[in-house]
């Protein structure tokens, strides 16, 4: 079965789906087989990977809401071992028809439950909110992946976040676990991300990937381009951090086996 991570921050313009499109990517660079979800409308994550989706074919709205098979809505990217459910303008309208619904925050649940054994690991871009969709994400999720944009009003949003995880673990997935906080946007010439950093490590330690995805303009190039920042550019500092950032990814994966395997 695959591990499925909601990458998620209710704070728009933090690095969520560069994040999103650079981790999956690395981890199919090493030989993992991953599914990237576009859970956000705005489709970001399937243009940034160079999908050109039409108007007339399904999307994850399809998937979700209207039952197309996922044969038939997910798409492989230029990335061997890495797929993608592309988001389409219809999934604007997934919200509204979500809350008359039932059992409205399994539907993606089910959908991913159908193909898990397909991939070894599944993340779901979120949208920058705490709608339906987002809780649909979390809901399905093993962990949650915050991007943390180095700045005040960024630490704001977490603690709000963190309350919508604690609630989600109590009533729906006792499941969820909190995966990691990745600091992105960083500027070591500004005194503000470094207190961001001291202050977010200062509380949640031991949840803070070591890895710091630097402020960088190729990272922002990129998605102009439909193209991953590892394969626009792979010896820029962007493109550096985030490989850096696979690796640790998995390094704690492997860690956490071999506490379990001790403690049996």
């Amino acid at each position: 079965m695959s591990k499925i991570i909601s990458i998620a921050n209710q704070k728009g313009g933090v690095g969520k789906t560069t994040t999103s499109i650079n981790l999956a990517t690395g981890l199919a660079a090493t030989c993992k087989n991953v599914l990237l979800v576009d859970l956000d409308p705005q489709g970001n994550a399937t243009t940034g990977l160079g999908i050109r989706i039409p108007a007339t074919s399904p999307g994850v709205y399809e998937a979700l809401l209207s039952g197309a098979p996922f044969s038939q809505v997910v798409t492989p990217t230029e990335i061997p071992r890495l797929d993608i459910l592309p988001s389409t303008q219809d999934l604007a309208g997934a919200e509204i028809e979500l809350v008359s619904a039932s059992a409205r925050e399994f539907f993606l649940n089910k959908l991913l439950s159908k193909v898990s054994s397909h991939y070894d690991y599944i993340f779901i871009d979120c949208p920058p909110s705490l709608g339906l969709l987002t809780l649909n994400a979390l809901v399905a999720s093993d962990a949650v992946l915050i991007p943390l944009q180095c700045e005040f009003f960024a630490l704001q949003g977490l603690s709000q976040l963190l309350e919508t995880i604690n609630r989600v673990q109590k009533k729906l997935n006792k499941s969820l676990s909190l995966e990691g906080i990745v600091l992105t946007m960083f500027d070591r010439r500004n005194s503000l991300s470094r207190q961001v950093m001291l202050d977010v490590k200062a509380h949640l330690g031991e949840y803070v990937y070591n890895t710091v995805i630097p402020r960088n303009v190729r990272v922002a190039e990129a998605p102009s381009h439909g193209k991953p920042l590892l394969l626009y550019d792979t010896r820029c500092s962007g493109s550096e951090a985030y490989m850096k950032l696979a690796k640790e990814f998995l390094a704690k994966k492997s860690i956490l086996k071999e506490e379990i395997r001790h403690a049996s």
